[in-house]
């Protein structure tokens, strides 16, 4: 190489190059002799990152003046939920700071769950939704997460700091989405970022922001990130791909950033100022086409006078919607499986309609007085041409189709099936739609729309931030074996088996998920009443529960009311297998 050449190589790309070649010719003696410890390079790295879903709605957009924000956990994650309780610590105190909690099957498992390291303890800390990956806390700070991926070479496994983890952090120490978005920046810089890039929707009553996370890369244990406010009339989305474009830290009322932001990328070549391009965080941290089906989906059906199309090469980030949301609407959007559509994965599955006994095809009945097999008298002799059956959706037809079902109808009639990465999955752990309202205390203007399993099958069961407790099933993960004392398998069991026939099951399903909606819209307002007065009480004494026991009585009740009808309605499906599938 030539002293002109070596010249333009960045330092640390030459270093990365050089840790990588180490890395493989490791790797090459390893079939010689078997390495004592595994590289760390050798996590596997997914050719798409294909998991979560995040819509985030501004407090203009909404119907109501609600900013959401919102999460399915697409994925074998653990599934267990707990709310921690608030908490005091005395001076001096540390936090522990782990890797492997999302695959336990209990709070308090720890099975490969390792230590990376600890952290000061704050004096005081808020009460928290401990999902996976944690999503909410008593003073009304709400969370999704959609992973991202990023450069391979950005990722650093010796960083403390796993997505899971900083959202902890974050409820138990902040109070809005700045606040929160601050502090990670800080604890990234301080602990290092060890996880793939990530995107975490932050939302408070006032606002939401789209905070996307990578590593530095092995040589350098921080991280490199940035955020943006979604207008308060517009509408965002995050579905496992950068979508951050343009990044001005001059104007810290819509963009935050790590000060490395731009710095880091021209060092690894993946932006040059003198070529006078603009700056674009994706294009700089990923390279992939900023956006997927389901972002186009939702984007373009919100605003569909923009005339989006899949063909070009950026996205708007968010959009102004034509109309306002509801929370209904946007639970509409995590039910969505592009049915009637062009995507729709069902859409050539048809059949001829089903004729009655003994009238196999599609023509008419016989003539009065006919004989089998004789045209009646006075009846022309030539045969009447047969006429086409009418074609139908096929009662087995479903959206949910598992990966071996469309491999084996394309095997028999190639191109029957696309299938497109739809929104509600059966692959999905968990899914929450969180509502932050200003004219309400955060421990019920911020409410949890949680649902076990498949977002398009599982009844939404409504959660307020000041909830203490919830049903001992809820703590208990349907990840690692069948147990009907898990939440999730008295949704998942019910789920599957109304998949199996769909054509008998697919109204009852819907008729469910729309009676439990109307069920929390109806009595919610109610509930909150009730807590606001037992809150002006003059005499608290002679209540006959606390405001914090009767929300989470109420929340209690709400979820074993929906358990109990997803139990009966399994049985009832399993009866329509008694002769078979």
């Amino acid at each position: 190489m030539s002293s002109n050449v070596r010249s333009r190589v960045p330092i640390r790309v030459l270093s990365l190059g050089l840790l990588l070649l180490l890395a493989g010719l490791a790797g090459a003696s390893a079939v010689q002799a078997p390495a004592k410890t595994a590289s760390p390079w050798a996590k596997p790295w997914p050719a798409e990152f294909d998991g979560c879903t995040s819509i985030m709605v501004g407090r203009l957009a909404s119907t109501d003046g609600s900013v959401m924000t919102a999460h399915t956990c697409d994925g074998p994650y653990r599934q267990w939920v707990t709310i921690v309780p608030h908490a005091k610590y005395p001076a001096g105190a540390k936090t522990k700071i782990y890797s492997g909690l999302m695959h336990t099957e209990t709070p308090v498992e720890m099975r490969n769950v390792k230590v990376t390291g600890e952290i000061p303890q704050a004096a005081e800390t808020y009460a928290f939704m401990n999902t996976a990956y944690p999503c909410m806390n008593e003073a009304g700070l709400a969370i999704g997460e959609t992973t991202i991926g990023g450069r391979r070479e950005l990722y650093n496994p010796e960083g403390q700091l796993m997505i899971e983890e900083i959202e902890r952090l974050i409820l138990e120490r902040c109070k809005t989405a700045r606040e929160a978005i601050k502090l990670a920046g800080e604890l990234i810089k301080t602990y290092g970022y060890g996880d793939f890039g990530e995107c975490i929707t932050i939302a408070d009553a006032k606002e939401v922001w789209h905070l996307e996370i990578f590593g530095e890369g092995p040589l350098q244990k921080g991280g490199v990130w940035a955020a943006v406010r979604i207008p308060d009339d517009h509408v965002g989305i995050s579905a496992n791909i950068p979508r951050i474009s343009e990044v001005d830290p001059k104007n810290p009322d819509r963009y935050m950033a790590s000060e490395n932001v731009f710095k880091l990328a021209e060092e690894m070549g993946w932006y040059d100022p003198a070529k006078g391009e603009p700056f674009k965080f994706w294009k700089a941290y990923s390279g992939m086409r900023p956006y997927s089906i389901r972002d186009f989906y939702v984007l373009s059906t919100l605003a569909p006078s923009l005339g989006l199309k899949m063909d070009l090469p950026e996205l708007p980030f968010s959009v102004k919607s034509e109309k306002k949301l509801s929370v209904s609407d946007v639970l509409k959007y995590y039910r969505e499986t592009y049915a009637g559509t062009e995507w729709d994965p069902t859409k050539n599955l048809m059949i001829p309609r089903r004729q009655m006994m003994g009238r196999p095809g599609g023509g008419p009945p016989p003539a009065a007085g006919a004989k089998p097999g004789n045209p009646p008298q006075g009846a022309p002799q030539t045969p009447a041409p047969a006429q086409a059956p009418e074609m139908v959706k096929s009662p087995l037809a479903q959206p949910f189709l598992s990966g071996d079902l469309i491999q084996l109808v394309n095997a028999l009639k190639p191109g029957t099936i696309v299938n497109q990465r739809a929104i509600a999955i059966s692959g999905c752990s968990y899914a929450t739609v969180l509502q932050c309202r200003s004219n309400l205390p955060p421990a019920i203007g911020t409410v949890c729309w949680f649902a076990f399993d498949n977002p398009g099958l599982s009844p939404r069961i409504p959660i307020y931030a000041g909830v203490t407790t919830l049903p001992p099933s809820f703590a208990i993960c349907g990840q690692w074996r069948y147990r009907m004392d898990s939440a999730t398998w008295m949704f998942r069991r019910t789920n599957r088996l109304a998949t199996i026939k769909w054509g008998a099951t697919q109204k009852i399903m819907e008729d469910n998920l729309a009676a439990f909606e109307k069920k929390a819209l109806l009595e919610m307002p109610v509930v909150e009443k009730t807590y606001l007065d037992m809150l002006a009480s003059k005499t608290p004494e002679k209540l006959p529960f606390t405001p914090a026991e009767y929300l989470t009585q109420y929340c209690n009740d709400f979820a074993h009311a929906a358990m109990s009808k997803s139990i009966e309605l399994g049985d009832q499906f399993m009866f329509l297998l008694r002769g078979g599938l």
